[in-house]
């Protein structure tokens, strides 16, 4: 999810600054809360869109939604998720070279906020041409404004400790609990209103959250984060400085003009769309480009022998990390349309809503986050630390774990011919080994990026690790689609392919420890 460590930590280093040195909110920062709060509502309007986006694509018309097909529906979530991330690194770009992190973050919020209240209009527009416009309008303007604000926001986290330590580290994990809060809010109550009111009261909820977002940060960050991030990085050369923004411009105004066109010519029907072809596409690009990347690394990135193994590793790292992911990414998709269609959601009498489900990650967070910091520490203090790619391979093996659980629930389902509604436990022991999973892998990624990557390559390394994740997302909606109460057949398998490709992953990885501890030079108890 987009709520992962990755995306909840960056910046940091400089010198110190008034807007660092107060200790207003919990002992750091006043900034932190205005950051915390904005975050936190920017992830309730992202979280609380997401898991209705695909049941209201597959719902019949009659039902007030698309009536489009579940595989071309989960594929627009998976291509929607995908570009959220790829949309950070062009978006940390625009801020470092024209905007600075402020005004990208405000800038950001404020797509997001119109983005979601196009969603919320279309249902005024109706079911058709317009009401579609009004839709994946509203979609494209909060990839645009997620990739503003997402890792800008992050910097300035980092920017209020310059002296990093440990208090930096609380500092990000009070943030990274705002993200967790944010989300598990948002889709319960976007959910309710989505599911039993109207589609578009949930979107609308989403919307009216991120606005609360805007308005906090608007009227707080003045105050409480001095002029941090009110500047880009300058070029010394005033002539310089000058030609980068314009070519900063002429590259942003030819990729609207290009989204335009295609936006335009796909609602007048001269252009035909479609999503799950278009995510195949992208999904070879996505690697290739990676691919071509890491060559260009070797053989021209001017490495020395040492670092080009600690990159040899990243790049191991790399490909576990999608395939953890493209799993991980069928929380909104498969999971969520099992949920609606095949589990018994009644309890004392009241229907749960599918979405409520989506909440289940980031309650297990919030209760296991600390439980593993603690353990992690234990276990270093005691000479026992798993080393990055041990971390990696228990975390594919747990989310595996998860899946296999769905297995047996859709073998239930299959063998009633569709007529019988499952246990949700078995949705919730799914979500809490994928947890698990989780919070083995995520938070090692991130370190190991920063660790292994070479000095002059981190800023590059970080945007590989969004990359990693972005690639999981659109595999994750590629295949979501395939929980259908029309296909009762596929559902065991999707559910059994991803369970072998999770578990076969985390052998290799586990018959690789050894070597790529070498390769990073690690001894078994050192920590990672």
């Amino acid at each position: 999810m987009s709520k992962h460590p990755s995306q909840a930590y960056a910046g940091g280093g400089g010198t110190p600054h008034a807007a660092s040195q107060d200790t207003g909110f919990m002992g750091h920062p006043r900034g932190l809360s205005t950051l915390f709060f904005t975050e936190m509502w920017e992830r309730f309007s992202y979280y609380g869109l997401r898991p209705l986006l695909v049941l209201f694509m597959a719902a019949s018309l009659a039902q007030g939604g698309f009536g489009f097909d579940r595989g071309q529906a989960s594929a627009i979530v998976g291509i929607y998720g995908s570009l959220v991330y790829l949309a950070s690194l062009p978006g940390g770009w625009v801020a470092d070279r024209l905007l600075g992190l402020r005004r990208a973050i405000w800038w950001g919020a404020v797509l997001i906020t119109a983005g979601h209240f196009s969603i919320g209009l279309s249902g005024f527009a109706g079911q058709g041409t317009a009401g579609k416009v009004c839709f994946f309008l509203g979609l494209l303007l909060i990839v645009c404004g997620t990739g503003l604000l997402k890792p800008n926001i992050s910097a300035i986290v980092g920017d209020l400790y310059p002296e990093g330590g440990a208090r930096r580290d609380a500092g990000f994990s009070i943030f990274y609990m705002g993200i967790n809060l944010g989300a598990f809010a948002g889709q319960l109550i976007t959910g309710f209103l989505g599911e039993r009111i109207g589609w578009h009261w949930g979107f609308g909820a989403a919307g009216v959250g991120m606005l609360a977002g805007l308005v906090i940060y608007t009227m707080r960050a003045p105050s409480t984060l001095g002029d941090l991030g009110e500047k880009p990085t300058l070029h010394p050369d005033p002539a310089v400085q000058a030609r980068q923004e314009g070519q900063i411009k002429m590259v942003l105004w030819a990729m609207a003009a290009i989204i335009a066109l295609v936006f335009i010519l796909g609602a007048m029907g001269m252009l035909a769309l479609d999503a799950q072809v278009i995510g195949g596409y992208m999904t070879f690009v996505l690697v290739g480009t990676a691919v071509v990347y890491f060559a260009y690394i070797f053989m021209f990135g001017g490495l020395n022998g040492d670092e080009k193994k600690r990159v040899a590793v990243i790049v191991v790292l790399f490909v576990f990390a999608a395939i953890f992911w493209s799993a991980f990414e069928q929380a909104p998709t498969s999971l969520n349309l099992f949920a609606a269609d095949f589990t018994d959601r009644t309890v004392f009498g009241f229907e749960m809503p599918a979405t409520w489900f989506q909440s289940i990650n980031s309650a297990f967070v919030i209760l296991l986050a600390p439980v593993f910091a603690a353990l992690w520490v234990t276990l270093a203090r005691n000479r026992g630390d798993l080393s990055s790619p041990a971390k990696f391979s228990a975390g594919l093996f747990f989310a595996g774990l998860g899946f296999l659980l769905m297995i047996f629930a859709a073998n239930r389902v299959v063998a009633s011919g569709g007529t019988v509604l499952v246990s949700p436990w078995w949705l919730v022991g799914s979500y809490f080994f994928q947890t698990v999973g989780e919070l083995c892998l995520s938070p090692v990624g991130l370190s190991s990026m920063t660790k292994l990557s070479p000095r002059k390559f981190v800023g590059q390394m970080m945007g590989i690790w969004f990359l990693a994740s972005s690639v999981g997302t659109l595999i994750g909606g590629l295949v979501g689609g395939h929980v259908d109460p029309e296909k009762l057949d596929q559902m065991p398998r999707l559910f059994t392919t991803t369970t072998l490709s999770l578990m076969v992953a985390a052998a290799l990885l586990a018959a690789l420890i050894i070597p790529i501890r070498r390769m990073m030079q690690e001894r078994p108890a050192t920590s990672s």
